[in-house]
């Protein structure tokens, strides 16, 4: 392996890559090193989509496709293969957001029928507001009746086939009426990402612009379909998000504790872990096998969702899962979907770790599966924690747990901040648009996403964050992407003076928020739709998303989701920019279809830049772009009225 010293900017990870290193532990690192990307895949130039193939469209050394027309065995030219590979990517991503989405619907069903014991209604107001969205009658009918019509409407969304999602009507009007005038507004979501499937199948749509609308089609249809409903019903059955201190880094793991893993995407189970843990019976286990008592942590997204409403500490992110096994303490790691690493496994048999997966769509060879049903949550929390007990005496090989943790600040929803900024009897988002409006803030910048061993590890989200802040950009984060900044202590209030312009920095410290907010998991990335929507609606900056002086990025992104949310972002006028690699290169039609047509369509458009400072730059740049069509990009000066001049004003 490279020097792990240059691997990552997490000071936990560098230390215990050495360690798996003198384990002899392979690790998501070193295999990057091992297997190089394959070039014409990484160009998006390979497709394989029928048995005539696969059919690699290399175009001539130096040459692109608006000189040159290579196609495939069936004619498909260049710009049709990698419009069809990047709809696949945006399907896929749609795919494991909504179906989360669904699983959260049916628990609600159960839990509002009293199938799903251990589950209740914690945010009944926000339960009324979607009984309203979806047009169902509230008068003064039972909490449970009225979750259980809820549940069924936001299930019917996912097999709708005609008409519009019900959430498409949260959009402001003028971006509604962009998606009406192209024809995208997304129907039922399992139809769009079905016909996503159908179009790109061999010798269906070979349009590489008809293939590119139904991308954002289908991509609408999770940003303002299935994730939407996740977000809002997890908001529903566990509580909307409040700010709440946390901790963050594998220091959060304790020795002299059984510790458990929760590491996924789906809070559903991990609730459960977190009320197992507590029980009265698994603590006495737990000392009754040597052990101080039970410590819950979470890695990934699943560890977003339990900070934010149970103050759970986050041991690391995506590329932090195996780490967390080679400190040797932890006792089981509990997986549902996305994200997870087939060599957990195999990482664990060094050491005692049981790897225990819970999804009847997701098992792992060498792991324990324990199936989660909500119907029986409880017992199945029990058992996993019960099986992380038992493991505990069996601790093999040397323990090292880096002594990196940091404090830092979670769970702003938007409906968090609209009270922050304008408190309880003026809640709303204009002293936030006002001080946009006045230079203090320069813009909003929505910097989501992944990590990806081919740069290193957390850097790049950290420092474009840090031009970000610097330049008065105020910072909303999610997923992965927010636990590196974490780590690197953004997401206080403190960071304000540390890190953040003057402009920014004299807002944050007025209203007591970090420069950098942490908005939950990268299912969530619909509460920043939420947030742009309610800028919007405030008023002062113009009538539509595509108007806020706003940016949005996913610096090391990996997964098909992020490609997903990128493209609801664009579609939804939010210009963002992705690192790491662009994968539809191959075919430079395409490519620019991306990066410059779309702006005619949708008034935003894509982005490629891997350096995290020029990024930030192409942001700033937008911005300001955008201030200045408002007619704001002028410094206003600030004059202190003294009383002659208050005179003068009230004798006009």
């Amino acid at each position: 392996m490279a020097d792990h010293l240059d691997r990552s900017a997490c000071p936990a990870t560098v230390q215990l890559l050495g360690k798996a290193q003198q384990d002899g532990v392979s690790t998501a690192f070193l295999r990057a090193d091992h297997v190089k990307p394959c070039p014409i895949g990484a160009e998006g130039s390979c497709c394989r989509n029928c048995a005539m193939g696969p059919c690699r469209v290399l175009l001539p050394r130096g040459k692109s496709d608006l000189e040159v027309e290579v196609t495939g065995v069936c004619g498909a030219t260049t710009d049709t293969i990698s419009a069809r590979n990047f709809l696949r990517m945006i399907a896929a991503g749609a795919a494991a957001h909504s179906d989360h989405g669904r699983a959260v619907a049916e628990t609600l069903i159960a839990a509002a029928k009293g199938e799903a014991p251990g589950y209740t209604i914690k945010d009944e107001y926000k339960l009324l507001k979607l009984a309203l969205d979806f047009g169902i009658e509230v008068g003064d009918r039972p909490i449970e009746e009225i979750a259980l019509d809820v549940g069924k409407a936001a299930l019917a969304q996912f097999s709708q086939q005609e008409g519009e999602l019900a959430f498409i009507k949260k959009a402001p009007l003028k971006r509604q009426e962009i998606w009406r005038k192209l024809g995208i507004v997304p129907r039922g979501i399992d139809r769009e990402i079905v016909e996503a499937l159908h179009r790109t199948h061999m010798g269906v749509d070979q349009d590489a612009e008809t293939l590119l609308l139904h991308g954002m089609r289908a991509a609408l249809a999770d940003g303002w379909g299935g994730s939407m409903i996740g977000t809002e019903l997890q908001d529903v059955l566990f509580g909307t998000p409040q700010p709440i201190l946390g901790q963050v880094n594998l220091g959060v793991l304790k020795p002299d504790h059984v510790n458990v893993i929760v590491h996924g995407h789906e809070p559903l189970l991990s609730e459960m872990i977190v009320v197992a843990a507590e029980d009265p019976e698994m603590l006495a286990l737990a000392r009754a096998k040597g052990a101080e008592g039970i410590n819950v942590a979470g890695i990934c997204c699943t560890a977003n969702e339990i900070l934010m409403r149970h103050g759970v500490p986050i041991a690391g992110n995506f590329l932090q899962q195996e780490l967390a096994i080679v400190t040797g303490v932890v006792d089981a790691m509990v997986v549902d979907v996305q994200c997870i690493m087939q060599s957990l496994p195999k990482v664990a048999q060094c050491y005692h770790t049981r790897i225990i997966t819970t999804s009847n769509r997701a098992h792992i060879p060498g792991a324990t599966h324990i199936e989660f049903h909500e119907h029986d949550a409880v017992n199945a929390a029990k058992a996993i924690v019960r099986a992380a007990i038992e493991a505990f005496p069996h601790r093999t090989g040397r323990v090292e747990v880096p002594p990196h943790r940091v404090d830092f600040v979670a769970g702003f929803s938007h409906e968090t901040i609209d009270y922050l900024l304008g408190g309880v009897f003026r809640a709303s988002y204009r002293p936030l648009n006002d001080n946009i409006i006045n230079g203090r803030i320069r813009g909003v910048a929505g910097v989501v996403g992944c990590n990806n061993p081919r740069v290193k590890h957390d850097s790049v989200h950290v420092e474009m964050v840090k031009e970000l802040i610097k330049n008065d950009v105020l910072v909303l984060q999610t997923g992965c992407s927010a636990i590196a900044c974490a780590k690197a202590g953004l997401l206080t209030p403190e960071a304000a003076a540390r890190y953040a312009g003057g402009g920014l920095a004299e807002v944050c410290e007025a209203v007591g928020l970090p420069p950098v907010i942490h908005m939950g998991a990268c299912v969530d990335n619909s509460r920043i739709l939420m947030a742009a929507t309610a800028m919007v609606k405030e008023g002062g900056l113009g009538d539509d998303i595509s108007d806020l002086p706003a940016a949005g990025a996913a610096p090391e992104w990996m997964s098909e989701k992020a490609i997903a949310i990128g493209q609801y972002f664009v579609a939804s006028g939010v210009f963002t920019v992705f690192g790491v690699t662009w994968p539809t290169t191959g075919s430079e039609k395409f490519t620019r279809m991306l990066f410059e047509g779309l702006e005619e369509k949708v008034k935003a458009r894509w982005a490629y830049e891997p350096d995290p400072i020029k990024a930030a730059r192409l942001m700033i740049e937008h911005i300001d772009a955008k201030r200045k069509a408002l007619g704001i990009d002028k410094a206003r000066e600030r004059v202190l009225y003294d009383m002659a001049m208050r005179r003068g004003l009230e004798a006009l």
